[in-house]
């Protein structure tokens, strides 16, 4: 059977650019031909044979894309999935980089990291009476797969024993390259992505993520890569270049987070935690340093397995959308708990749950956590004569601005206009360490105090350069510990914050709009408002307008195509009152926003009455800050507010 001639009929019917018809074509001839693609046969020519021509075109048109830090997506057959051969072919790109950035050195070491996915193919895309070699392919899997490269490229590797029951949560990945000292590292996790997803993204020797021009290099050299070194992996289990990890960077990492406490434990039952990690890795490192800070731990038994089908959550494996705590939500409410906290998949992001004073309980959205964390922290230090010589707080751009408020109150350092991305904030840390300087800022990483962004991750040890849990459970426990003690709530604490430092009402909203079509108009809706921006947002004026990749601005030269993606971000400023943040996603025709209204501290004379009618007055302009600002946008292609979601 002529299955070229057949896939070429079909893609004929395929509304899509003649020039991805011809490389689908071209690489699915690779897959068909090919030794190394065979197992993948029988699977591909089921495709062909029952005409799943957009499916097979969708396959098949590209080369899943390396973005900033490594490839995420959809784990399937051909070279736009996630598959053995896409990680192989990244990792080979990834040992290239090493050489070139360690010329001589002998040996370069890797650290592998991989969480608790397995693909089982939910979504029903293949034919379950034949071979496929994804079916059933796991973390652990692909990073076997890693390291079969490494080690076939003289890369020395670090994984986890064949009958550990462990995973590496990223957090800990990141501290165990520095604890080891390693060049760099792979993480094999889609974090809270759907069931059927996965990815391979990878550090540095810094135990970050890669920021430009490097992330760039990395992505070049992968694109280069035509011929893939590998073993089987019996024969990387042989080699002298295999490391098993042993648990004493897993007992470092655990200590790390413990040594950031403020607060004495609590005393027997005096308060409980309902912990769930949503079937991830979150029981190794938040819970069990909980536990061992003295916390007393109420399991969401039903959710505690590690298991990447997530089959008790709702919604999603993400503490973000609230319906994934509903479980510990009920638990809390039978078992009398004072605190919820969840963990993301691959434990570096925390959700949290609270109730106020009549018994209701609230979730926390990633920016009151990182106002609240910001405040306790700095104000236990502060009590007890510990901040360090030249205290720093940091955020990104996106992330409240009470956090500036907070921290110009205790006068500390400040960094808040980083790029979207924890990696930013690992090279703050990095310039500390390396020049003791970063910008106007002046210190060492041992004045680091926090970290803090948006989507919930916090950091709150220099120790670790990503965001990290569990030492964000420990912190957020013993905050609602220490106002339990003083027989407060946390949402007594946030009120406190708002009344203290003016009330700040955080939204985050998206432009989506669909398809190739969308895409096109979603890039030209940008660039409209790049050239135009809106002078006036809901009655305020626009006072500042800054495009960061403006190559006069202050981030200055573009550093590479993965410099220009990150930094494809407006800032629409109206004083103090209010801003807007918009920048588009890197995988679909969506635009996200990010606003803000503020208003001043809460006047001495002002009644409960009036400040609570204020609060409600801000959050009311909210919506209409957010649907005026939408209407400019979409007014920049001739659409209105109804022809996007």
């Amino acid at each position: 059977m002529d299955w070229m001639a057949l896939a070429a009929e079909g893609f004929r019917g395929v509304e899509a650019d003649e020039g991805l018809k011809e490389q689908a074509l071209k690489f699915l001839r690779q897959w068909l031909t090919e030794e190394e693609f065979a197992a993948y046969r029988p699977q591909v020519h089921w495709l062909i044979e029952s005409k799943q021509w957009p499916g097979l075109l969708d396959r098949f048109y590209q080369i899943l894309p390396f973005g900033t830090g490594g490839r995420r997506g959809a784990v399937g057959i051909g070279p736009n999935r996630m598959n053995g051969w896409t990680l192989r072919a990244s990792v080979q790109g990834h040992c290239e980089y090493l050489k070139e950035k360690f010329p001589g050195v002998d040996p370069l070491c890797v650290v592998l990291a991989y969480d608790v996915r397995r693909f089982e193919d939910q979504r029903r895309q293949y034919n379950l009476d034949l071979p496929n070699p994804v079916l059933h392919l796991s973390s652990r899997d692909l990073a076997q797969h890693a390291a079969n490269v490494y080690v076939a490229n003289g890369v020395h590797a670090y994984l986890l024993p064949n009958d550990s029951d462990h995973f590496l949560a990223t957090p800990e990945l990141s501290y165990t390259i520095r604890h080891l000292g390693a060049h760099g590292g792979l993480n094999v996790s889609a974090s809270h992505n759907p069931p059927d997803d996965n990815g391979g993204k990878f550090y540095d020797e810094r135990g970050a993520q890669p920021v430009p021009p490097d992330d760039q290099i990395v992505a070049d050299l992968v694109d280069r890569v035509t011929t893939i070194k590998s073993l089987t992996w019996a024969e990387t289990q042989r080699s002298p270049k295999l490391h098993w990890l042993d648990d004493a960077a897993h007992r470092g990492y655990i200590d790390a987070c413990r040594k950031t406490s403020l607060v004495p434990p609590p005393n027997l039952d005096d308060f409980r935690v309902v912990f769930t990690p949503l079937h991830g890795v979150g029981a190794l490192t938040a819970m069990k340093t909980l536990v061992e800070q003295g916390f007393q731990v109420i399991p969401v038994a039903e959710q505690m397995t590690p298991d990447g089908r997530f089959p008790n959550v709702t919604k999603s494996p993400n503490p973000e959308v609230h319906e994934s705590m509903d479980r510990a939500a009920d638990l809390a409410r039978q078992r009398n708990a004072d605190l919820v906290l969840a963990t993301d998949p691959d434990a570096d992001r925390l959700g949290a749950m609270v109730p106020d004073k009549g018994g209701t309980w609230h979730v926390l959205n990633g920016n009151q956590m990182a106002a609240l964390l910001t405040h306790f922290k700095l104000s236990k230090l502060a009590q007890q004569g510990r901040l360090p010589p030249s205290p720093l707080v940091v955020r990104t751009e996106v992330t409240t601005s009470l956090v500036t408020r907070i921290a110009r109150r205790f006068k500390v350092q400040i960094v808040d206009d980083l790029l979207v991305g924890f990696k930013y904030i690992a090279d703050v840390l990095w310039h500390l360490e390396r020049e003791g300087a970063y910008g106007d800022i002046r210190g060492t990483p041992a004045d680091f105090v926090l970290a803090v962004e948006e989507s919930h991750g916090v950091l709150t040890t220099p120790d670790i350069r990503d965001k990290d849990a569990a030492g964000a459970a420990l912190l957020m426990a013993e905050l609602a510990l220490d106002q339990k003690r003083r027989q407060r709530t946390v949402m007594d604490y946030l009120d406190r914050l708002y009344r203290e430092f003016g009330y700040i009402r955080n939204e985050g909203a998206s432009v989506f709009m669909r398809g190739l079509e969308g895409k096109q108009q979603m890039a030209r809706m940008l660039e409209g408002l790049r050239r135009t921006p809106p002078r006036r947002l809901a009655g305020l004026a626009v006072t500042e307008f800054e495009d960061l990749r403006d190559e006069n601005g202050r981030f200055g030269p573009l550093k590479g195509a993965t410099d220009a993606a990150s930094r494809n971000v407006m800032v629409f400023r109206c004083g103090e009152r209010a801003r807007v943040v918009l920048r588009p996603s890197g995988t679909e025709p969506k635009a996200k926003m990010y606003l803000e209204v503020c208003t001043p501290p809460r006047p001495s004379a002002a009644s409960d009455a009036e400040w609570r009618r204020e609060c409600e007055e801000a959050d009311a302009f909210m919506q209409t800050f957010a649907a005026d600002f939408k209407r400019q946008a979409l007014q920049t292609i001739g659409l209105d507010s109804s022809a996007a979601g």
